[in-house]
């Protein structure tokens, strides 16, 4: 078993930047959602990146990896699965900013499931920032409310997003598990390969062949969830689900920008005070000691 770092604050930026890294590649999901649908979205861009990381993972020379692993690969990947689907068919009808808030009740409840299967102690610096951030979250979306039109299907969409964030929240935990049982190429190769064909049975009824001119953004959603899946299994190998947890509000800044840059979204005096207390949540939970925790392979 790989020990934790000495100091989680460069497992804590490494998360920041695999968070940064799978926002940018939210954009690109968006336009492919709207315009080929989330099923085909997903499945195209899991399997372009099946080929990416496969090629990479191949010229390591791997060794295949143990029933534990491999299971846990599987399982992970069913959760990953669900999780995608819901959020980017979400996302195809929600505003980026809004879905991507709503989805933040997912590192809350990762906290708690952290202490449940993976037996980490919580401690009041992690309540305090998760509640902090979270209010930043509710700050930012009061200031939303009645300020646009909606799509029909919004309140579906809502509950797509939250559903989503349990998917989210369990996979969080799981990838703890996973990160301390295999290296992240591996796991960027597997889970990629597991999740296509997972979607795969569903191809006789929803599989459409994009257009040409998608597969540059196939290809690069792909490219950006890759990088961000490898950055983020090398930081959860070695910090708490509980201090990296709350590296997932820092998805909204990155929103926030992206909405602005690509979609032309104002940005509001609600939403800079909400960043400001998600940032404030995101520094008191960086600075909190790790501890050891029980995690073992026996148990994936």
């Amino acid at each position: 078993m790989r020990p934790d770092s000495a100091s989680p604050v460069i497992p804590f930026l490494v998360a920041c930047g695999g968070i940064a890294t799978f926002s940018m590649m939210d954009v690109l999901m968006k336009g492919l959602s709207i315009e080929i649908g989330a099923y085909n979205a997903v499945l195209w861009r899991t399997g372009a990146g099946t080929l990416l990381s496969g090629a990479v993972y191949a010229c390591a020379r791997p060794r295949w990896p143990g029933a534990a692993t491999m299971r846990i690969h599987a399982v992970r990947s069913l959760f990953v699965a669900g999780m995608a689907i819901t959020f980017f068919w979400a996302l195809a009808r929600l505003p980026m900013a809004d879905a991507i808030a709503l989805a933040f009740v997912a590192p809350l409840m990762t906290l708690y499931m952290a202490a449940l299967f993976l037996g980490e102690k919580i401690g009041p610096r992690s309540v305090a920032a998760s509640l902090l951030g979270l209010l930043g979250v509710v700050v930012i979306v009061a200031g939303k409310l009645g300020r646009g039109t909606y799509a029909p299907e919004a309140l579906w969409a809502v509950g797509a997003v939250f559903l989503s964030a349990v998917f989210y929240a369990i996979n969080l935990i799981l990838a703890r598990r996973q990160a301390k049982m295999a290296e992240p190429l591996e796991i960027a190769f597997y889970q990629n390969a597991f999740v296509a064909a997972i979607l795969a049975l569903g191809a006789p009824w929803f599989l459409a062949v994009p257009d040409a001119a998608h597969a540059p953004h196939i290809a690069g959603a792909a490219a950006l969830a890759t990088l961000s899946l490898l950055l983020l299994s090398w930081a959860y190998a070695r910090a708490e689900a509980q201090i990296l947890a709350t590296t997932e509000y820092t998805g909204f800044l990155w929103a926030m920008t992206f909405g602005w840059y690509f979609y032309a979204e104002p940005v509001t005096l609600p939403t800079i005070a909400g960043a400001l207390l998600i940032v404030a949540a995101c520094l008191i939970v960086a600075r909190k000691t790790p501890q050891l925790d029980p995690v073992e392979p026996a148990a994936a």
